[in-house]
């Protein structure tokens, strides 16, 4: 072999490696009691971050000059890739990821590697209301496997789970405790499925967020039968702040006196549909609950949706930099909030 040849195959081989190994740009987070930690450092991580609306909606803003603009502009330190397991309507330009899952990983891969240019950490999302064991094997497996060792990464097993009467028929009534129970049983097994893949997956020991019944609100059902094969695990709470107060508040406070962490990867100051009016005085108080007990928050979403909660206008730029006139009254308030 002449040395022009050895020295490219030499260059294939460390390329393949960096490629297999990518570069540590952020401390490994761990949870330690109810509280998540990074590594090296004593205190407590309490993030304000950002999701992304469902990828399958709002394609455009996934992408990595977004992510940078987001990180370095709005001092985004986390961001929630919201990758929609399902289709949701002939309006959508894209399907969800069981029925596309190429255009779904695009998108993915885009904020991830736009987060890990960043030196900030990526919540990977599986986005939907329905329970998909199978297929969410399938992603979070290929997910883990091409990032392994890369200490960025969060993964978020189930964004909002509802009940087994809404899977079944759209039932959005009021389920029985029993019903709600036996429904957590069935997710129960569903994380019990996945975690020790991600885990072995990924190789590093990473953070798993689980949500729980009735669009994780029902924390009684984790406190009475809890994950308790795998330690890097916290629960999630999602709020709107003009639906959901103190009853909320109460339920979470009663998981962590229960030893149970909690991360909130979804929260607006709007109703729960998303839209109608904010109540910013709701608002302030959950912010003060969560920075009282070391609970991080993500707020919803980058979208241009005609809805209170969307954070740009439809005539926003995908990429930004975006001016004032580009973003909405919510957008607005959640830049400020990130850098305070």
């Amino acid at each position: 072999m002449s040395p022009k040849s050895i020295i490219a195959a030499i260059a294939a081989v460390l390329l393949t490696i960096s490629c297999a190994q990518p570069v540590k740009t952020v401390p490994s987070l761990r949870v330690e009691g109810t509280c998540l930690y990074q590594e090296g450092i004593a205190e407590p991580v309490v993030w304000r971050g950002l999701s992304f609306g469902w990828h399958n909606l709002w394609p455009r803003f996934y992408n990595r000059k977004a992510v940078d603009v987001f990180a370095k502009d709005w001092g985004c330190p986390v961001f929630r890739a919201a990758i929609g397991a399902d289709d949701l309507s002939e309006l959508s330009p894209l399907g969800g990821y069981i029925s596309d899952q190429e255009s779904a990983l695009e998108c993915l891969y885009a904020v991830i590697d736009g987060a890990i240019e960043n030196n900030a950490y990526v919540i990977v999302d599986w986005h939907s209301h329905i329970l998909h064991t199978e297929e969410a094997l399938e992603f979070f497996r290929t997910v883990a496997t091409k990032y392994a060792g890369c200490p960025n990464l969060i993964y978020e097993l189930f964004n909002e789970p509802v009940s087994q009467e809404f899977e079944d028929s759209r039932d959005y009534s009021e389920p029985s405790a029993e019903s709600l129970d036996a429904y957590w049983l069935k997710l129960k097994e569903y994380a019990q499925t996945l975690i020790p893949v991600i885990a072995e997956c990924s190789g590093c020991h990473p953070v798993i967020l689980m949500g729980c019944p009735r669009w994780d609100q029902a924390l009684d059902c984790v406190i009475r039968n809890p994950i308790e094969e795998y330690d890097n695990l916290m629960y999630t709470t999602h709020f709107y702040a003009a639906t959901h107060g103190q009853w909320l508040r109460d339920r979470s406070d009663a998981a962590m006196a229960a030893g149970l962490p909690v991360f909130i990867s979804e929260c607006a100051a709007c109703e729960a549909s998303g839209d109608g009016p904010m109540d910013p005085a709701e608002w302030e108080e959950w912010n003060r609950w969560a920075a009282a007990r070391n609970v991080s928050l993500l707020t919803w979403s980058i979208s241009d949706k005609n809805e209170t909660c969307s954070m740009f206008a439809p005539e926003a730029v995908s990429e930004g930099p975006w001016d004032d006139s580009a973003i909405k009254e919510w957008g607005l308030v959640v830049r400020e909030w990130l850098k305070n």
